[in-house]
């Protein structure tokens, strides 16, 4: 077996794994990523793509953020569409920020672009990935590549490798809680060679169910509808797709551009947590730790607030200024991703058809739509939440 010794071992090599390797080697503290896929899957997965403040802040203060910058387009605030009608919530002139929409497989390509400029710090498709020893003070990570099994002995492990990662799994049954709410829906989701049709983000209420206008550039579209959990994306030809969305999107003399859809998938919809995050040597972060449905955009932003107050906690530690932040690291991060779970709920409860509504639950919905797009005090707190909580509470 071949051995090599690091500070910490990072599981995974997507947006939580790569920019804490980043934050920690700016931090003067050595890591090394093992990762099950290629470079060419990380660097074209689609996945959502609306940054949060902090989280642009974060990309750009540590040197990662320049071609963001000159593609990624700043939105300043979103539209909700109901009866028919948009109404539009000012986040800018509501909470003084807005976001950025730049694509997640866009971040992983300049954070992938910044390690290798650091050295051989990923390892990509690697097999067999098991952690040992998480209780010890001498944890290890084991993989295989190219027919060796290889060790890696580290003083922590970063659990950064997913939902349906190895880290995770690895904490003692007496130790592991999860709470976890799954939604009797999905999201069907397109890009399109079509110019937006709106220049920003469009959040409809319809009565055949959810859909949202997004977009990757200014010749990308990225759309979605509400659709059934086990649908099967065959019986939802081209046509069928578009003539839904104009349905969903229509009113107030908007105009939904078509092109060719260039990829379809269809994406479930829950509610989970994993608590504690950290079990001995070995700490969670991202998704490994939690989902959040899509409808808030906070997958991504909850990650690099995990690994911001992460690289936070290893520096002092390192740095000789204690383990109080390291101890804090689980409760620190699940203050906020408590939150950010009850803002996400919010708004896909707020936005979606139910099978078992009731027309009680569809006067009540459009009802609490009216009143957030109505209400001063109400389209704030949407704002302040979509726009992000403090990423380190601690």
């Amino acid at each position: 077996m071949r051995s090599e010794r690091t500070q910490v071992g990072i599981v995974g090599a997507g947006p939580a794994g790569l920019l804490l390797s980043h934050l920690l080697a700016l931090a003067g503290i050595e890591s090394i990523i093992v990762e099950a896929r290629s470079r060419l899957h990380l660097e074209e997965r689609i996945r959502a793509g609306v940054l949060e403040q902090e989280t642009v802040d974060v990309l750009r203060e540590t040197g990662v953020g320049a071609r963001m910058d000159r593609e990624g387009l700043v939105h300043h605030g979103i539209a909700l569409k109901f009866g028919g009608k948009g109404h539009r919530i000012d986040l800018t002139e509501l909470t003084g920020k807005g976001v950025m929409v730049y694509g997640q497989h866009e971040v992983v390509k300049d954070l992938i672009a910044a390690r290798l400029e650091d050295g051989d710090t990923i390892r990509f498709e690697v097999e067999d990935t098991s952690v040992h020893d998480i209780a010890s003070e001498q944890p290890s990570i084991r993989y295989a590549k190219d027919g060796l099994d290889h060790e890696i002995r580290c003083d922590f492990i970063a659990g950064c490798d997913g939902f349906h990662g190895i880290c995770r799994p690895a904490l003692p049954d007496d130790v592991l809680r999860v709470y976890e709410r799954v939604y009797p829906f999905a999201w069907l989701g397109i890009l399109a060679k079509a110019p937006p049709a709106s220049h920003e983000l469009i959040y409809a209420n319809h009565d055949n169910g959810f859909a949202l206008l997004s977009m990757r550039s200014p010749e990308i579209s990225r759309l979605y509808l509400q659709c059934a959990p086990d649908e099967d994306i065959a019986n939802w030809p081209d046509e069928r797709i578009w003539e839904e969305l104009h349905a969903r999107l229509a009113g107030d003399g908007f105009v939904l551009d078509e092109g060719p859809i260039i990829q379809k998938s269809v994406t479930a919809m829950r509610s989970f947590v994993a608590e504690p995050m950290r079990h001995g040597r070995l700490l969670l972060a991202g998704d490994s730790a939690h989902i959040v449905p899509p409808t808030g955009a906070k997958g991504m932003n909850l990650a690099v607030g995990d690994v911001r107050v992460m690289a936070r906690a290893l520096e002092a530690h390192y740095a000789g200024r204690g383990s109080e932040k390291l101890d804090a690291y689980s409760q620190t991060c699940l203050r906020r991703i408590w939150k950010v779970q009850r803002f996400s709920w919010w708004m896909t409860q707020m936005l979606h058809r139910f099978d078992d509504d009731t027309p009680f639950d569809r006067r009540r919905q459009l009802a609490e739509l009216d009143y957030v797009t109505s209400s001063r005090a109400a389209a704030q707190s949407l704002a302040e939440n979509y726009v992000g909580l403090p990423m380190d509470w601690g």
